[in-house]
């Protein structure tokens, strides 16, 4: 039985990749923090519940569905035959130690690992316990995010300072690398005084050359804030949850407060029993749920909807992403051909309860090539074969 899941999972993750590339969020963490509990949870869900809410491949990734309730409605509205959630991938990145960017430890494979990634989890811990050792002796959720970034921010400056003599040696032959090089020491002196890439300001060009860098500290972040099982009712007023929320902000990031104790025995569950289990701890949903969700928005990540009775399906792209580009997610010759796009909001279709009602009052809009889809946009294309 395993097996066959695991195989249905590998063929749902082949899938998305034909589709476009799978978005990756690495999670990384110090010893003892529960990074691993956290990825744990994630794997036993996904071994568990199949491709909701979580699907696992292999030891170290997990496919994650995006969890989306309107993917039920329409299922509902259509009675459809299958139901195909946008997904995140989550990398378990294991063997920081202080000293990683030289090589100590398993520094080079930890920092080669993060660079596949299109962001970074970086799991923090805020519980104490003395039955759970921490690696430097103590609780203290800021020297823990500071030991792993500056490994990053090591590895950054090493990039950097041959990106710098190679610009260089380019600017005698044109005068077009002297905005590189100021760039580059831009960023350089602000990993000097231990500000991330991220947490810099650019104007549009910068933005754009810094993409091409592929540097740690440029990566969106999101901090998880382990908390005990006693904080999670009033984790805001907990000195340590508190630290980390304003570090993060001070670099532009996010953080989530997670119990992953919890996290842990609701990813053993039914969904029934982890319903039950959420009402009785006063919550609306998982922790997971809610850093999945944090994690695809943060890569700048939407869905848009397609629905029939054969399949209602979450297609992830880029907010920003025209009609043209959209219709290529789920073939090229749709993008190719491209006509013409008829759109309804989700809302609006829900709230007339058919496509025909819809229809019917003009709701229905067709757009063109130039049309920036919006989250939630329920689409049919037309294109010439």
């Amino acid at each position: 039985m395993k097996i066959k899941k695991i195989l249905k999972v590998a063929k749902m993750r082949l899938k998305q990749k034909r589709k476009g590339k799978i978005m990756k969020i690495g999670i990384v963490g110090l010893p003892n923090v529960g990074k691993s509990t956290l990825f744990n949870s994630i794997t036993k869900a996904g071994a568990e519940c199949a491709n909701y809410p979580f699907c696992t491949i292999e030891p170290n990734v997990g496919v994650v569905a995006v969890p989306d309730e309107r993917l039920e409605k329409l299922a509902q509205m259509y009675n459809t035959k299958k139901i195909t959630p946008a997904v995140v991938e989550f990398v378990d990145i294991a063997g920081l130690v202080k000293g990683a960017s030289k090589g100590e430890g398993l520094g080079n494979k930890f920092l080669s690992h993060i660079r596949e990634t299109d962001a970074i989890a970086q799991v923090v811990r805020c519980f104490e316990n003395s039955n759970v050792v921490h690696v430097d002796g103590s609780v203290d959720p800021i020297r823990d995010i500071e030991t792993i970034n500056l490994e990053l921010i090591f590895a950054d400056l090493e990039t950097l300072d041959k990106r710098i003599d190679k610009a260089k040696k380019m600017l005698k032959a044109d005068k077009k690398y002297q905005f590189e090089i100021n760039l580059l020491e831009k960023i350089k002196v602000g990993l000097q005084n231990g500000m991330p890439a991220r947490s810099l300001e650019y104007n549009e060009d910068e933005k754009a050359l810094l993409k091409e860098m592929f540097l740690l500290t440029s990566k969106p972040l999101i901090y998880i804030a382990n908390i005990s099982e006693d904080q999670l009712s009033n984790y805001e007023n907990d000195d340590n949850y508190k630290k980390v929320k304003e570090y993060a902000s001070n670099e532009k990031a996010e953080v989530v407060p997670l119990c992953v104790k919890i996290e842990e025995e609701l990813s053993t569950l039914e969904k029934d029993d982890q319903k039950e289990m959420l009402d009785a701890l006063g919550l609306k949903e998982s922790g997971l749920d809610v850093l999945i969700k944090k994690s695809y928005d943060l890569l700048g990540l939407m869905s848009f909807l397609t629905a029939g009775e054969p399949e209602v399906r979450a297609w992830t792209i880029k907010k920003g992403t025209k009609a043209p580009e959209a219709a290529g997610k789920i073939h090229t010759d749709i993008q190719r051909g491209f006509i013409k796009a008829e759109i309804i909001s989700y809302d609006e279709l829900i709230k007339e309860g058919s496509m025909l009602a819809a229809r019917e009052k003009g709701l229905v809009r067709q757009e063109g090539k130039e049309y920036i889809m919006q989250e939630g946009d329920i689409v049919l294309f037309k294109f010439n074969v």
